[in-house]
């Protein structure tokens, strides 16, 4: 990628576009899961780490344009084709055509509808945090349709295909991900490490 932000200048321009709380926390814990992934495949963790923190630029502001308004907010801001293609590919199925490749598109694509279930699940722990939450805790809860019924399960099974990755093995270390920033998205809870 040529242009790529420095995490300060990418939260900036977050923060321009995004007010809302909930979603500042979601693309903070798709951010610190991406970085993670990142590490576990040998990647360029910054670039997956921004990629994460930027994938829901154009939600809040542009709801019904969502992955396509964002590659006029990308491109305005400098980023190449291949960032915004990383971009837009979250929305594979739901509101671009655009499929994920690289093994980043995969992981964003995954991990995006995960980490939504997996943020629920923790705060319905008596902990209130993700720092005791188990795999099969949260395969549970994916099993059940009525829990965090707006979560997309077919799309994280299908990401878990794409990355060719069991899905518990997926869960796992997106858990252990929301673990790393768990205090930045407000799941620290009452634990002790």
């Amino acid at each position: 990628m040529n242009h790529l932000p420095s995490r300060e200048e990418a939260w900036n321009l977050l923060c321009h576009y995004i007010q809302s709380e909930s979603l500042r926390r979601h693309v903070i814990s798709v951010e610190g899961v991406m970085r993670h992934f990142a590490r576990k495949f040998e990647e360029n963790e910054n670039e997956w780490g921004i990629l994460g923190l930027l994938h829901d630029l154009d939600f809040e502001q542009y709801p019904d344009q969502h992955c396509v308004k964002v590659r006029d907010l990308l491109q305005e801001n400098g980023f190449d084709e291949e960032f915004i293609h990383a971009v837009v590919s979250h929305g594979f199925g739901l509101c671009s055509d655009i499929e994920p490749k690289t093994n980043a598109e995969k992981v964003l694509y995954t991990i995006d509808e995960l980490t939504g279930l997996i943020y629920a699940a923790s705060i319905m722990r008596p902990s209130r945090s993700v720092l005791d939450l188990e795999t099969k805790s949260v395969k549970k809860k994916f099993k059940s349709p009525a829990f965090a019924a707006n979560v997309n399960r077919e799309l994280i099974q299908d990401g878990a295909d794409r990355l060719g990755i069991p899905l518990d093995e997926v869960i796992e270390e997106t858990i252990l991900g929301m673990r790393e920033i768990a205090d930045q998205i407000g799941l620290a809870g009452d634990t002790q490490e």
